[in-house]
């Protein structure tokens, strides 16, 4: 089995959608079905099963994913790490971001590079709803979550901002004719639910009661920032967000207003435990240094 096609395999085993994994890739619909059809036939065994609507993996599929996935990373990883070598870089520290606000945290990224200039820094935004399965795989190094995180296997280091929340509802939302919304009024829509985040993680970014004990009702269940947003701007939502998303994700259909009663949402490192390294303790280093991302006046 070529590289290419390993990674046609475990691109459409993430995504389980054949027009996805192409875009993903660059590649043909029609490259993509060829390349598993040739894998299916050495190996003599279907890989996905596939209907009209659906696209899912077979034991055999999920085995092979399972058996190819850390060979695979290994290999790029591998070559990645043999072609910056090449360069004089000897590492690479790749950041998770859940909060959109990659450039307002610049200066750690800068004087990060300035101090060590023979690791390679990349700073990528990832999916909340994948966000510790993301971690724990490997795919990234370490992970900028908002707090609390308690889970055994994860460190939890320095906090490189808190902001307040704001309120992300359809504009012309019934809310809209006010300058600023309490969590009780909040609690009369009903907002997203994360279907794989810790519960407890999730129930700090939005919690399930308000102060006087009214319910915060969940409804639909989103993967990511784009769905919630989206969700928002048709009106079956409202969705809570950190203050920068006000400047970051500006929409026609969306109107953002302040939340009060509600404590800051804080944003720190996370990384696994067992995985901390030279780099890891470097940037660490970098944010306890410069000290939390000053609010905004």
């Amino acid at each position: 089995m070529e590289l290419r096609d390993i990674e046609i395999f475990l691109t459409l085993a993430e995504e389980l959608h054949f027009g996805r994994t192409a875009t993903r890739l660059c590649l043909s619909p029609a490259r993509v079905t060829q390349a598993i059809q040739k894998q299916e036939r050495q190996i003599g065994a279907p890989l996905f099963e596939r209907t009209s609507r659906t696209v899912r993996l077979t034991p055999v599929g999920r085995q092979l994913r399972d058996d190819l996935r850390p060979l695979y990373a290994g290999l790029k990883h591998s070559v990645e790490r043999a072609q910056l070598a090449g360069q004089g870089i000897t590492g690479i520290l790749r950041v998770g971001m859940l909060p959109a606000n990659a450039y307002d945290l610049r200066a750690y990224w800068d004087v990060f590079r300035f101090r060590h200039p023979q690791w390679k820094l990349r700073v990528r935004s990832t999916q909340f709803s994948d966000a510790f399965a993301t971690l724990r795989r490997g795919d990234i190094d370490v992970l900028v979550a908002w707090l609390p995180v308690d889970e055994p296997d994860l460190t939890v280091g320095p906090v490189l901002l808190a902001e307040p929340r704001v309120l992300a509802v359809s504009t012309g939302h019934e809310l809209t004719r006010r300058t600023s919304v309490s969590l009780e009024m909040a609690a009369d829509f009903q907002h997203p639910q994360s279907g794989t985040a810790p519960g407890y993680w999730y129930d700090a970014y939005v919690p399930r009661e308000t102060r006087r004990g009214r319910t915060i009702e969940r409804g639909p269940v989103v993967q990511n920032t784009e769905e919630a947003i989206t969700l928002a701007g048709m009106a079956e939502i409202v969705v809570l967000f950190p203050s920068h998303m006000t400047r970051y994700w500006v929409r026609p259909d969306i109107t953002y207003l302040p939340v009060t009663g509600m404590e800051k949402l804080p944003f720190a490192l996370v990384w696994r435990s067992e995985s901390e390294n030279e780099p890891i303790r470097a940037l660490a280093e970098v944010v306890r240094d410069l000290g939390p991302l000053a609010p905004e006046s």
